[in-house]
């Protein structure tokens, strides 16, 4: 006989607020559901009543793991609307600064699957080498999260000398960390609990649309970097990392191997660092549409932007990995044991914060809008 068994909004499994409901029979998952919604914060309201400059902040609030990928691709699509080249400088920067990220985010992953397996060990180290990578954010831009880095037309801040010298030495610890953490992740504890775990073949994940890592863990070679270069990418001659197991080790394996290359593409950016200015600033507010999209820690992350030629946008969509990666756990847990599901959701690396969407939609017409803050409120007492 079947249970019902909810998982959520809050629960020790979770780091985020969202509700499950699995269907579970002899201790295996039979059906799964998810109900998203309860962290959203009308982001993309909000930047339609902020200015160009401000919304590059904003952006950085969608995710505190990838603000700088949130905040580089609302600014690149904003410069393709302006028809704005940025200077050399300033889009190697960007680079730099976006690895070091990817960085931060996979060590974080991975000290997040420690916790969830109660592998100290795993957690110890992962989070330990991820202190440096954030001390190394806070030496670049002031700040470890937010980083207020970018600006339309370039960088607010330029890479010193020091900022250079932290960059080399944080990479290198980092570097020297990753046989001690590989290992553990392929000791036969570990094994047992990932191998043949949430297997998502490469068909389902085309299927399904899934990008970055959940994507390149069932054996489809995509990278935005690679596809669709932005940029000092189209430099940096790295590997896109790749595993066929499209199971959680797998996914596990392909941000392993991607600590690796975001340290060749640091270096290598770092390497050919012209001199020159960081930042052009745009004769006019923009006009038209534009889209962009940067290959974020979690995969593809897009930005759609209409401008009216004035100094605010008249509609601004993003488009997350995560909107996308996290449909995916419930391909995922079908047929799985229930013990399995906190290790399942965990290996895609989810971001409920950045999921949420509200779309008000009027039955009678089908018509479409968005509510304010204070409609909302007011139609929540009536």
């Amino acid at each position: 006989m079947s249970e019902i068994i909810r998982i959520g909004p809050y629960h020790a499994s979770l780091k985020e607020p969202e509700a499950f409901t699995l269907t579970v029979k002899d201790g295996r998952i039979i059906e799964a559901d998810m109900e998203i919604g309860y962290v959203h914060r009308g982001i993309e309201k909000l930047m339609t009543e902020r200015t160009y400059t401000q919304n590059v902040v904003l952006a950085e609030k969608v995710c505190g793991i990838c603000s700088t990928h949130h905040s580089t691709c609302y600014a690149l699509t904003v410069e393709g609307v302006l028809g704005l080249d940025i200077p050399d400088r300033a889009s190697r920067i960007r680079t730099v600064v976006a690895e070091i990220e990817r960085l931060h985010s996979h060590l974080l992953w991975f000290g997040l699957l420690g916790h969830t397996l109660g592998n100290t060990k795993l957690f110890d180290m992962a989070m330990g080498v991820r202190e440096r990578v954030m001390d190394l954010s806070e030496l670049i831009a002031g700040n470890r999260v937010s980083r207020a880095l970018n600006a339309v037309g370039g960088v607010r801040r330029d890479l010193t000398l020091e900022g250079v010298s932290g960059v080399k030495a944080t990479v290198d610890a980092v570097e020297k960390s990753l046989p001690s953490i590989g290992e553990t992740l392929k000791t036969r504890e570990m094994a047992e609990r990932l191998k043949g775990v949430g297997v998502l073949t490469r068909e389902e994940a085309r299927s399904l649309g899934v990008v970055g890592p959940v994507l390149r863990g069932s054996g489809v070679e995509e990278d935005i970097r690679r596809v669709d270069p932005y940029l000092a990418y189209d430099e940096s001659g790295f590997d896109v990392a790749v595993e066929d197991g499209g199971d959680a080790l797998a996914r596990g394996l392909v941000r392993l191997k991607e600590i690796t290359e975001s340290i060749n593409i640091i270096r290598t950016t770092i390497s050919g660092m012209p001199e020159g200015d960081l930042r052009r600033d745009p004769a006019q507010p923009p006009t038209g549409e534009g889209l962009d999209r940067v290959e974020a820690p979690r995969g593809e992350l897009a930005y759609f932007v209409k401008a009216n030629g004035s100094n605010i946008p008249e509609r601004v969509k993003i488009k997350t990995p995560s909107y996308v990666n996290d449909y995916s756990i419930l391909q995922m847990a079908e047929g799985e044991r229930l013990s399995d599901f906190p290790v399942i959701v965990e290996s895609i690396d989810p971001c409920f914060s950045c999921t949420d969407r509200v779309t008000v939609i009027d039955a009678a017409n089908g018509g479409r809008r968005a509510w304010s803050l204070l409609e909302l409120a007011r139609r929540s007492r009536a």
